[in-house]
């Protein structure tokens, strides 16, 4: 079994001595028995691959999948890791554990894209608050403090603040804070106004209303803005409801033509 080296090869207090193992491990050929001295270096490392893991426990993620992560950038470390080139193991395993760990929080943990130079301001915001948070009570760091502390100017501290609350995205179907009867942030958005199309409409046919005879104008006005049936209309103009029907499909479909025509003679141009 490995045994535990001195502080003195070791700078991770958790650190195994495993060199005769990994020894044993180049020269074993494909098969069980190179398997089992490769899990037997994998355990002797899983302590120090979890406080490893343990660094990140406070970005959100769970400490399971923190550990899982980490425990897979271990076994990475073990099967590439070359005892010939002379480098202790635990030289190359750290960086590669850490290294599978930022991985992770990169490429699956921001809801929202954000960009590299942005994750990196991010944390060193993050960091610098929580270095002066020790320092300073009763309230919190300010943006020039921050600024001053992680040698950043206060625009590249607001940006990382503001990545800071990009981390994970809100679902429109959460509830608001605040709200007693399931008021969710979908409901508070807005949708498209179908009037706006009514504009657009009776802003194309405005002029040509405008060029009617005054009679079929007003029959117009009476039935569409007047909400005034046919027969209404009728009365009180003196002709026949017939007329009347005749009249208002013929100015619509004059309108509707002469609108069309110019909406074809927009597009050739």
């Amino acid at each position: 079994m490995p045994t535990r080296a001195s502080a003195r090869h070791h700078p991770h207090d958790d650190a195994p001595d495993t060199a005769e193992a990994f020894r044993r491990l180049a020269a074993l050929p494909p098969g069980q028995r190179r398997n089992e001295v490769r899990d037997e270096i994998v355990q002797a490392w899983l302590p120090m691959t979890e406080r490893l893991a343990g660094r990140f426990r406070s970005r959100g993620e769970s400490p399971e999948d923190l550990r899982q992560v980490a425990a897979l950038g271990l076994v990475k470390a073990v099967d590439r890791y070359d005892p010939g080139r002379g480098n202790a193991f635990e030289s190359y395993a750290v960086p590669t554990i850490t290294g599978e760990l930022k991985r992770h929080f990169r490429d699956h943990m921001w809801t929202v894209h954000v960009p590299r130079r942005v994750q990196e301001l991010r944390n060193r915001v993050r960091f610098a608050s929580q270095d002066l948070s020790r320092t300073i009570s009763g309230r919190g760091p300010t943006v020039a403090e921050i600024a001053e502390h992680a040698h950043l100017s206060e625009k590249e501290v607001r940006i990382g603040q503001e990545a800071l609350e990009s981390f994970t995205a809100l679902s429109l179907d959460a509830e608001l804070p605040g709200s007693e009867d399931g008021y969710s942030l979908s409901d508070s958005l807005g949708s498209p106004d179908p009037a706006l199309d009514t504009v657009v409409d009776r802003e194309s046919v405005r002029p040509r209303l405008a060029a009617l005879p005054e009679r079929e104008r007003a029959i117009l006005y009476m039935r569409f803005f007047g909400d005034m049936t046919q027969s209404r209309i009728a009365e009180q103009l003196g002709i026949s409801q017939m007329h009347v029907s005749r009249l208002i499909n013929r100015c619509c479909d004059r309108l509707r033509e002469q609108v069309m025509r110019e909406q074809v003679m927009r597009e050739d141009v």
